[in-house]
This record gives structure tokens, C-alpha cells and sequence, in this order.
């Protein structure tokens, strides 16, 4: 694609882009939609001297303003070939010597604008043309302000009800002091009164500042990992230093725990959502690249909340095509930062749907303004049918796979009779008594059964000759499952609590005791089923395996 150019098709028919500019007495003539003529790059071949037939008597001029790395980039120049495929519509690419230094009524004359910040773009220049020429605009220029600014961004999300994590904002503003209270302790901060407790994320306001760092309590060994822009195979670095950046304004947010992967969503209309995952940054810095150097991204499909969210981040920043974050964590999906005008890389589904949508949208809104006869066309039914080195055939859209997990220890169990009276308390707190059964399955929870057992350990080790009815090595067993790992997490762990109203029957003739009177609790503590070291690489070889096999389905 040419630096500034326009689709026009040659006497066989093929694309053809002219470099120039769109001439504001000649848009609606006979040349209407024709660049001034100082040269014709004919798609596939080497420029020549060839006439070209005109495009049609009125056409609807695209404008792309970017800077030249955007606009020549491959998802770019993909889309907008199959976006001049549209019969009525040409597509003109604002030369970046333009942009810059040329006032904006002698920019390249449009109907529909194009146009995104990024790094060096001067985003005032294009609001002026935008309030100049009044074309339709794909992405809203002046919320593009708001996006570089993570405070509005998070303001604007929860003013949508979209939910993001837990934050406050600490704003070193020598004119709002009472917006920079910041109390920092070993293993947390405080933030103008709200507590984040360590693992924490700060990050800079500014959204054109990548560097994110995250900081891990003295129980995971403390420090920092340190995130940035991808530098070759680098996108973290582990650091020893644990205390926060003491100047410049931060952001401050609870750590979600995900699976290690961060999901990123790309919209083209509020209808339209391509999802795909990428290894989080945040694990070991470390970017996972395919054969040909490119980061490797899975597939992803999304739940129906989260295509409401894509609709509504789309809609409230009023950008067209957006990309997003999500995190999934907890069951639920949080949003956790907005990168405006964003494309999938080399995918030529999202090519052909984004250039489908775009083009449509165009369409739609200008075709009766400029009277030229079109409606959105009736498809028949998408029949997977793609072109092969041997022949058509149908592609595969979709697989589903029967899968075996992979190597576990052996599920255990521990039965013991308690009588106690916390956990009696422990039994009724949780509502036990209404159904005579209780299970005990999240952290707060196990650890109050974990807290029982260390304190009634404690008092048979220092009084022998306490009333204690539960037996000490059936305790210390207690204890040692709950103790391990060093935290509670995952389901494999569970504590079942049965009431037995006049105690626990005597099992055998061998016993030498035999059952006490009045109430109690039969404790069942189950534990084990999770994947052996050699079970872990079966799951992430097949994986592996499972999406070079299928690398687009979703």
C-alpha cells in the first residue's frame, strides 16, 4: 500500500492504490474519488506509466492519520485491501510529512476518518481536522485523551459498571495534598485510607508508561517484578527492592490471581469481539515466541458477560475498534486496562471480519448521504469453504476434545471423632444444625479448623492432664495436612463435619473404649489428587500438542 494512496482497480481489475492527496474541486466531479496523479503502485507489480480507469463517478473516501508505522503495518495494509474491495469505497493514508508539518486544511480531504494517538501523533492536529471537515469518525478523537489517562480510564469503567480490581489513586499533586497519603509498611500500603495488602500492583497514571511493577509479601520472598514493553524475549525482570517509587502518581490495585495468562480482546463495533491469551508478563518475564519470532497467543472464546463487556467498553469510549484486557480470576472477569485502537495480528479470519464490519459501518452511515444504492447484503448460510494448494475445501471451525487428566497422587482421607466444644461453635457458625452436615472448603474456613487444632496441640503439650477428648495423633495429622503448601488454595482439601447425636458407635469388639455418651462431631478430612511433577508436563505437553494441531479454533 502506498504512503498515501487511493483503491482504484486497472482494466483487468485489480486493486490499485494512487499516491497524492484527494483534491477538494475534484472529489465530487467527474474525477470524483481520483488522487492528483503523481503516481500508480498496481498491487503485486512495479510501478509504471499504465493508464488506469477512474473509480466510479462518487466514491466514499477512507482517511487513515496515524503515524507511518501504524499505517504500514501488516494488519493495517491486510484490512484495508479488503476494505477496497467494497465497490463504492476508496481508501486514502495521510502521508506521516503531512501530519506533522502541514497545517490541517492542507490534509487529504475525507468522509470517513481513521485516525488514533500513538507515540509522536499529534492528536490536537487531528481533532482540529476532524471539527474542520466533519467526517464520519471510526474512533472518537477526543476521548482518545481519556485513554491515556488510567485514572479516567478506571473512572469511565466503573461509571459503566464494568468491573475492574480493587484500586485507589495516589496523586502527588502539590495542589491536591489530600490525594497523596501514603503509609508504607513491610508487607502492605495505604493509599488515602484503603489498605493493599502485598502481593499489590502499582502502576504509573500515564497509559503511555508500561512500567508496571508488582510486589510480593516477605512470605514469597518480597521484591518486585518489574514489567515493561517487550525488549526480544523480555517483557518483566525479577527485583530484590521491595519498597514502592516514592515520586510520580500511581495507581494502586489488588493482585488477581489468574491462571498465567492474560486474556486480550479486540472489538470492531459494539457486536464484535476477537479474544485471544498470551502468557501474563508477570510470571517470569520471559515472552513465549514461535518459530517465525512471534509471540504466541491462544485462541479464546468468551463467556456472555464478557461479550457484554466488550460491547460496553466499546460504546462508553465511543471507540470503534478497542482493545481491552481482561483478567479472569474468582470466577469473574475484571478489566484491567483500555488500549483504544488496537488490530489481531496475522489472523485472516479477524482480517476479513474487521474489513466486513468496517466496511459495512461506512456504508451504512454514508450511502444515503452521497444517494449511492446499497443495503447491507443477505449472506446465505457461511459455509466454511477456504482455497488450499489442494483444491477448496471446508476449514475446521471448531474441535472438541475428551481429555484425561494427567498423573495425580492418590486421593486420602482421615476419619476422627471430635467433641470440643469450638468446634461445636465452628459446627453452628456455618449453619451446620440445619441439615446435621456442614463441608468446610474455603481458606478462611480451613483455617479456622487448622487454628482449632494448633491451639488444642498446644494445651495437651503443655497440661497432659487436660479434659481433651480428641486424640493427639489424629490432631497433629490435622494439623499437617492444612499446614501444607503454606496456603490455602485449589480443591484439594476439604474438612466434612457430620453430627452424631449420641456419639460415634463403637466399630469393633476390639476396641478397648467404648463409645462415650452425649453428642458429637465425626471430622472427615479429605486431601491429595493433585498432579504429580510428571502429571504437570503430561498437561502442558498436551497442551502444547493440542494447539499447533488447532491453532485457530475457537
Amino acid at each position: 500500500m502506498s504512503e498515501a494512496g487511493g483503491e482504484g482497480r486497472d482494466q483487468s481489475g485489480n486493486l490499485t492504490f494512487v499516491v497524492g492527496c484527494v483534491d477538494e474541486d475534484h472529489r465530487g466531479s467527474e474525477e470524483g474519488g481520483r488522487m492528483k496523479n503523481e503516481g500508480v503502485m498496481r498491487k503485486g507489480e512495479e510501478e509504471d506509466d499504465k493508464d488506469y480507469d477512474s473509480p466510479p463517478e462518487r466514491q466514499i473516501v477512507v482517511g487513515i492519520c496515524s503515524m507511518m508505522k501504524k499505517s504500514k503495518s501488516k494488519p493495517m495494509t491486510q484490512i484495508m485491501e479488503r476494505l477496497c474491495k467494497f465497490e463504492y469505497i476508496t481508501v486514502v493514508i495521510f502521508p506521516e510529512e503531512v501530519i506533522l508539518n502541514q497545517p490541517v486544511d492542507k490534509w487529504p480531504l475525507c468522509d470517513c476518518l481513521v485516525s488514533f494517538h500513538s507515540k509522536g501523533f499529534p492528536l490536537d492536529k487531528a481533532v482540529e481536522y476532524a471539527k474542520l471537515r466533519n467526517p464520519l469518525l471510526i474512533n472518537d478523537l477526543n476521548m482518545q485523551y481519556y485513554i491515556q489517562d488510567r485514572r479516567e480510564v478506571y473512572r469511565i469503567l466503573q461509571e459503566e459498571g464494568i468491573d475492574l480490581p480493587r484500586y485507589a489513586v495516589l496523586t502527588r499533586d502539590p495542589d491536591r495534598p489530600e490525594e497523596c497519603n501514603l503509609v508504607e509498611g513491610e508487607d502492605h500500603v495505604e493509599v488515602n485510607g484503603e489498605v493493599f495488602p502485598k502481593p499489590f500492583v502499582e502502576k504509573p497514571v500515564s497509559a503511555e508508561d508500561h512500567n508496571v511493577y508488582v510486589y510480593y509479601p516477605t512470605s514469597a520472598g518480597g521484591g518486585s517484578q518489574r514489567l515493561f514493553r517487550k525488549i526480544g524475549s523480555r517483557s518483566s525482570v525479577y527485583s530484590p527492592e521491595s519498597c514502592v517509587r516514592k515520586t510520580g502518581s500511581y495507581i494502586y490495585e489488588e493482585f488477581m490471581p489468574t491462571d498465567g495468562t492474560d486474556v486480550k480482546v479486540y472489538t470492531v463495533g459494539p457486536d464484535y469481539a476477537h479474544a485471544e491469551a498470551r502468557k501474563s508478563p508477570a510470571l517470569d518475564g520471559k515472552v513465549e515466541r514461535d518459530s517465525e519470532g512471534k509471540e504466541i497467543r491462544y485462541p479464546v472464546m468468551l463467556s456472555a458477560m464478557e461479550k457484554l463487556v466488550a460491547r460496553k467498553v466499546c460504546l462508553a469510549f465511543k471507540q470503534t475498534v478497542c482493545g481491552f484486557d481482561l483478567l479472569r480470576a474468582n470466577g469473574h472477569s475484571f478489566v484491567c486496562d483500555v488500549n483504544g485502537f488496537s488490530f489481531v495480528k496475522n489472523s485472516m479470519k479477524y482480517y476479513d471480519d474487521c474489513a466486513k464490519v468496517l466496511g459495512n459501518i461506512v456504508m451504512r452511515e454514508l450511502a444515503p448521504q452521497f444517494h449511492i444504492p446499497w443495503s447491507i447484503p443477505l449472506e446465505a448460510e457461511d459455509i466454511p469453504i477456504v482455497p488450499t494448494t489442494s483444491g477448496t475445501m471446508m476449514e475446521l471451525r471448531c474441535v472438541i476434545a475428551i481429555i484425561r487428566h494427567g498423573d495425580r497422587t492418590p486421593k486420602q482421607k482421615m476419619k476422627m471423632e471430635v467433641r470440643h466444644p469450638l468446634f461445636f461453635a465452628l459446627f453452628e457458625k456455618y449453619g451446620g444444625y440445619k441439615s446435621g452436615k456442614l463441608k468446610l472448603k474455603k481458606p478462611k474456613q480451613l483455617q479456622e479448623v487448622l487454628d482449632i487444632a494448633r491451639l488444642l496441640l498446644a494445651e495437651l503439650g503443655q497440661h497432659t492432664d487436660c479434659e481433651i477428648e480428641e486424640k493427639k495423633g489424629k490432631l497433629e495429622q490435622l494439623k499437617t495436612v492444612l499446614e501444607m503448601y503454606g496456603h490455602f488454595s485449589g480443591i484439594n482439601r476439604k474438612v466434612q463435619l457430620t453430627y452424631l447425636p449420641n456419639g460415634q458407635p463403637k466399630a469393633s469388639s476390639e476396641e478397648e473404649e467404648g463409645p462415650k455418651e452425649g453428642p458429637s462431631l465425626l471430622l472427615v478430612l479429605k486431601w491429595g489428587g493433585e498432579l504429580t511433577p510428571a502429571g504437570r508436563v503430561q498437561a502442558e505437553e498436551l497442551g502444547r500438542a493440542f494447539r499447533c494441531m488447532y491453532p485457530g479454533g475457537q
